[in-house]
């Protein structure tokens, strides 16, 4: 028995040494001082310098979204930020919304009689109100610790030209026929006239905006024209705020979108604002995860982590059948109430929040997995029983087709047009490219901390490639109006309606040990990003990996669910999964009702920090999926 016992505890070791050695595909990342992780080397760059210039960990998350947008990685400076900051002086997590609303004149009568039956998913009519600019002037102001013109050093210099990258420059050229359209797109992107099958800048070259950087050199000028007449920081940087949606920025960008077709107003500028905000939150085995709330899908993730809950998933093995099948119905049940119930927080009816985060709801949810067999029928919930309040919406939840066949857009009708390339997707053989484009809309994701103790996790987007440039302010629109439904019955919450905001799928992440932050942690990829982050979130605290190794673990991804871009399609019972999976789990999936697709790296490219307390420092992650990147120091 002791000899049994002896080779037993030398198997565990051994166990546990390959654990430590196992290899990833980028390195972990370490730092005592901060670090600094995003979605490309150049923006993670433009971070670091604000830590070398003693900006603090809000400062060093602003000036990354700052050069992202200037990047166009996935979006640009008329898109949306959204935000999670731990502020170590007030011990509090804070949400941080500056996510555009309809513009004035946008119904679901005006786009239907153009011949819609969803918002367009580009051009001018697809546009929110510009929300990222709100957004950094405001974390800035009201928690950083630098100057606006520190923050916007790195972006202003990128904007008087930088060397593009290939990803940048192949996505330019595959959408140059769209940005002819666009008299200030084709000006700032289709550099080359003389050469028709590629005018657009190649990799390596100086790329140049200078009405970008004329723009935000004037956020600039503001703000030190402030500070000289007596104005605090904080309040000269609301004056740069001001410049540019009160002022001659902001008239610019009404009359360059309206000379195009677009229905920006200036009342519609000078009315947006942004929320700083309470987010939501559950517990899970003891550590408190924090999300913005249901004007984006973030709360989905905290519900399939309370349906989780009442299942030993550890016990399951990692991406076993029954765990995949446990976790793939666990998603459907959130998302479900995503598509039902998700919608703008500031306009009517009040959203069920409590009831759609309560653990008792949760558990009735968990008792509909079916554990042999994937049910493809699972439809919303009703919440409202367990906030003491009654559902305003019976007769539409009652009749809720969960899976709704897809729209056919015929040739010639607004919404249909030729795919835009994504580097994450390739061809596969149960879904089409075009509805895989929407399912996965990129975005980029942006995480912060420092040895003071801010924490930030944001996730901006809008106005990618292909986008429609406002006038001469070289700000790209955003494309969110998509997100929209014009049919209460496809989700009563989220009907548009001028000045309101769109759900959208942006979801930064934080999550808190004994009252501390733990781990800050989001990921781009459209429908698929509270999917991803809830598999790493498993993968660390179920499986005891590090934060690397949980960035490029394969994960499962379900398509049973609304697709929150172009005509919302679902998908029951299609899965993607690794290309690793072995041929038994792919036997037992089929068997349980499962249609498969394959890819190589299914993680999603996922960016995260954590924060070791035992030693003083931080690891960080950067999936092996993109060009995400990190320093630390």
């Amino acid at each position: 028995m002791k000899r049994l016992a002896a080779v037993l505890l030398l198997l565990a070791a051994t166990a546990s040494a390959q654990q430590t050695l196992i290899r990833t595909q980028k390195p972990p990342l370490h730092g005592s001082h901060w670090m600094a992780v995003t979605g490309k080397p150049l923006a993670a760059t433009a971070g670091a310098m604000i830590f070398q210039k003693g900006g603090n960990a809000v400062d060093a998350a602003a000036a990354m979204i700052a050069a992202t947008c200037t990047m166009w990685d996935t979006l640009s400076w008329g898109g949306e930020t959204q935000a999670l900051i731990y502020d170590p002086h007030t011990k509090k997590v804070t949400g941080i919304n500056a996510l555009g609303v309809a513009p004035t004149g946008a119904t679901p009568e005006l786009y239907k009689a153009k011949g819609f039956t969803h918002p367009p998913d580009e051009g001018v009519l697809a546009a929110v109100t510009p929300g990222t600019p709100g957004g950094i002037m405001t974390m800035v102001a009201e928690y950083g610790r630098l100057s606006l013109k520190e923050v916007l050093a790195p972006a202003i210099e990128m904007a008087d030209g930088y060397a593009l990258e290939a990803q940048s420059a192949n996505t330019i050229d595959h959408n140059k026929d769209k940005l002819k359209n666009w008299i200030y797109s084709k000006q700032v992107f289709l550099i080359h006239d003389s050469d028709p099958k590629h005018p657009g800048p190649v990799a390596g070259e100086i790329f140049r905006q200078p009405d970008l950087a004329a723009t935000l050199r004037k956020l600039v000028e503001a703000e030190q024209q402030a500070l000289k007449k007596g104005k605090s920081r904080k309040e000269a940087i609301y004056a740069a705020y001001d410049r540019f949606y009160k002022g001659d920025i902001a008239r610019e960008i009404v009359r360059g979108t309206r000379e195009q077709g677009g229905l920006f107003t200036e009342e519609d500028l000078a009315n947006w604002k942004v929320h700083i905000e309470e987010p939501v939150t559950t517990t899970y085995k003891g550590i408190d995860v924090y999300k913005l709330n249901v004007w984006t899908q973030g709360p989905a993730m905290l519900q399939a982590l309370n349906i989780l809950e009442n299942f030993d998933l550890k016990g399951m093995s990692f991406n076993s059948p029954r765990y995949i099948n446990t976790v793939y119905q666990a998603m459907s049940l959130a998302w479900a109430d995503r598509d039902f119930y998700y919608g703008d927080t500031y306009a009517p009816p009040e959203k069920p929040v409590l009831g759609l985060l309560s653990k008792d709801y949760a558990k009735e949810r968990a008792k509909l997995i079916n554990p042999d067999h994937n049910d493809p029928r699972i439809k919303p919930g009703d919440p409202y029983p367990y906030q003491r309040g009654v559902n305003p919406f019976p007769d539409l939840l009652r009749n809720w087709d969960a899976p709704k066949a897809p729209v056919v857009k015929p040739a010639g009708t607004p919404e249909s047009g030729a795919l835009r390339q994504n580097e994450f997707l390739h061809p596969t053989p149960s879904l089409s490219n075009d509805y895989l484009f929407a399912f996965y809309a990129g975005t980029t994701s942006v995480e912060a901390a420092d040895a003071e103790g801010w924490a930030v996790s944001v996730t901006p987007s809008g106005g990618w490639l292909p986008a429609v440039i406002a006038g001469n302010s070289g700000v790209g629109l955003s494309e969110r109006m998509q997100s929209f439904v014009l049919d209460p019955s496809e989700g009563p919450y989220n009907v548009v309606a001028p000045g309101k905001h769109p759900r959208v799928t942006l979801t930064p992440t934080l999550a808190m040990k004994e009252g501390l932050p733990w781990l800050v942690f989001s990921v781009q990829g459209g429908d698929s990003q509270d999917q991803n982050l809830l598999q790493f979130f498993l993968d660390v605290v179920e499986f005891g990996m590090t934060v690397q190794e949980a960035t490029e673990a394969p994960n499962i991804n379900s398509f049973q669910m609304h697709s929150s871009f172009g005509a919302h399609d679902i998908k029951p019972g299609n899965i993607l999964l690794n290309s690793a999976e072995p041929p038994w789990v792919r036997g037992e999936l089929r068997r349980m009702g499962y249609t498969m697709t394959f890819e190589d790296r299914t993680s999603g490219p996922i960016n995260a920090i954590m924060i070791d307390r035992a030693h003083g420092t931080f690891w960080g992650g950067s999936s092996n999926h993109g060009e995400d990147y990190g320093i630390g120091w």
